[in-house]
């Protein structure tokens, strides 16, 4: 499917269908959890994940850990540094997403003892 409307020609509108955040407390206070997802019809088009905390990160508007595909690019930014990665799917981004938060709280709570 390209995103365009099969009887009229028209491309499909941009949609946000996932716009969510979650503000951390406790241990995680001050950090934020973000996604958002963009669609033109059924296909995904943009994309952003990103774990926040000002308190940790002081570049990148605190931004820790993000993915996105601003700039039709598929990147990593990590407290600060981008990269260029390989996208497979949606799905398996979301699960490295996860699991790289998971192991960055584990590192942040050894360091605080």
């Amino acid at each position: 499917m390209d995103g365009r409307d099969s009887k009229e020609g028209k491309a499909s509108p941009l949609e946000k269908r996932v716009d969510e955040t979650l503000y951390l407390s406790g241990r995680r206070r001050g950090a934020v959890l973000k996604e958002e997802i963009w669609f033109e019809g059924d296909k995904l088009v943009k994309y952003s994940l990103a774990y926040s905390n000002p308190r940790i990160c002081g570049v990148d508007n605190g931004r820790i850990l993000g993915y996105d595909n601003s700039h039709s690019v598929h990147h990593r930014h990590f407290k600060g540094k981008v990269e260029a990665i390989e996208f497979t799917s949606y799905e398996a981004l979301v699960n490295r997403f996860e699991h790289e938060v998971r192991e960055l709280w584990r590192i942040e709570d050894e360091e605080k003892g």
